[in-house]
């Protein structure tokens, strides 16, 4: 029984070394640079390792002249396998150090090539270079930056808009594509409409797809500030497509001898037609801000309305969507209004305290410590050149039709 016993263990043991042996050798096997050499040593060294177990082994214990011998002998051995791994032992030795620098073992990442597709057209060969794209996105079809390359040039060499915006649009609809990558996407494919084709229409269509898709993001309200503007731009590139001569008027005669050139300056806007103009767009997108803090800065300077510019101001700033920065900027000039149209210190350092306390870790509250630091000196002087009387404007002036979030005087 004790017989069996000690068998069983003898055998587990060898199943244990075995599978070591048979682990290490694939694993050095896989990870050789030079598999043909890693056998021919493996061809002596399990020979030799085998010799020095059955006939080397017994001779150690019997004594005399037999351990001395068996000693010489596996001094030898062990000497030859030494000679075989010296390299092995040596880079298993160094390997973690320089696998700092070098990354060790680990494979490089897979990632796509896309020098071939840019050299074939740069060489104006737009179709191979398409074939190009398109292969290393079979392999990588998640990879933004092939797409983006692709639609490129069907967009710009190939003149095919349409099959531009579908590649894009294929990437942009999936579920988990990234919001920033989607917001690059349609945000491109909005420029190629308006660039390429002038059409504000199409343009206007993917730019409202970032709206709905990403509400109340600022990737949302960055879009809403384009759509705000697409008119404005589709006459600047209309107008590039198609220049007219321009009539230039005759300069006036003897203009040295005239008692008065008051007339040669041009006419100044009407505030109260340019404050309409004004509401009338924001009626139509609300959430263009610049427009806004056009609108606020004509109420402060041109009708002295400190609340109407506080409004509009105040539209913008409680706005969580915006920056921290452009939040700053805005209630800086709100302070600035507030000094100069008689508002108190009181109202004045608690505008600024607002961007203290709701940035506290950010470069704009320490600028706005600074100006609260010497705000009564600031206060006081922008008092001494107040008192400037209201003008005749209508005091409710941009605000008889109702705006969309704006509020009746």
């Amino acid at each position: 029984m004790e017989w069996n016993w000690h068998l069983a263990v003898n055998v587990f043991w060898l199943i244990i070394i075995v599978s070591f042996v048979g682990w290490l050798f694939v694993r050095s096997f896989q990870n050789s640079e030079s598999p043909g050499l890693l056998i021919f040593k493996w061809g002596l060294t399990v020979p030799i390792v085998i010799f020095l177990w059955r006939e080397i082994g017994p001779m150690l214990p019997q004594g005399g002249a037999q351990t001395i011998a068996g000693m010489l002998i596996a001094t030898v051995c062990m000497v030859i396998i030494a000679l075989l791994w010296r390299g092995s032992l040596i880079e298993s030795v160094v390997k973690p150090f320089t696998a700092i620098f070098d990354g060790g073992n680990e494979p490089p990442e897979k990632r796509p090539f896309y020098s071939i597709a840019q050299t074939r057209r740069n060489r104006g060969k737009p179709h191979e270079a398409v074939v190009e794209i398109r292969r290393q996105l079979a392999m990588f079809p998640d990879d933004f930056e092939g797409v983006l390359l692709l639609a490129r040039i069907q967009a710009e060499d190939l003149a095919d808009l349409s099959g531009a915006e579908i590649t894009v649009n294929h990437f942009c609809d999936r579920p988990e594509a990234p919001l920033k990558l989607v917001v690059a996407g349609l945000t491109q494919v909005a420029d190629w409409h308006m660039k390429i084709a002038a059409d504000v229409d199409s343009a206007r269509a993917a730019l409202q797809k970032i709206v709905t898709r990403f509400p109340d993001t600022e990737a949302a309200l960055q879009a809403e500030q384009r759509l705000a503007h697409l008119g404005e731009t589709e006459k600047i590139i209309l107008a590039q497509h198609d220049r007219q001569a321009v009539a230039v008027p005759a300069g006036v005669n003897n203009i040295g001898l005239l008692d008065s050139t008051a007339f040669l300056k041009p006419a100044e806007i009407d505030p109260g037609k340019l404050a309409a103009a004004h509401v009338k767009h924001l009626e139509a997108h609300p959430h263009d801000t610049g427009v806004r803090e056009k609108l606020a800065v004509l109420y402060a300077k041109d009708f002295k309305r400190l609340d109407l510019a506080t409004m509009e101001l105040a539209q913008l700033i409680n706005e969580p969507k915006h920056k921290p920065k452009q939040l700053a900027h805005w209630l800086n000039l709100l302070a600035n209004f507030q000094i100069e149209l008689g508002a108190d210190v009181a109202t004045v350092r608690s505008t600024l305290e607002k961007i203290v306390e709701s940035f506290p870790d950010l470069p704009v509250a320490e600028v706005a410590q600074r100006r609260l630091a010497r705000l009564n000196s600031e206060f006081k002087g922008r008092q001494d050149a107040s008192g400037v009387k209201l003008g005749v404007y209508e005091q409710n002036i941009g605000l008889k039709h109702g705006r969309p979030g704006g509020a009746g005087a």
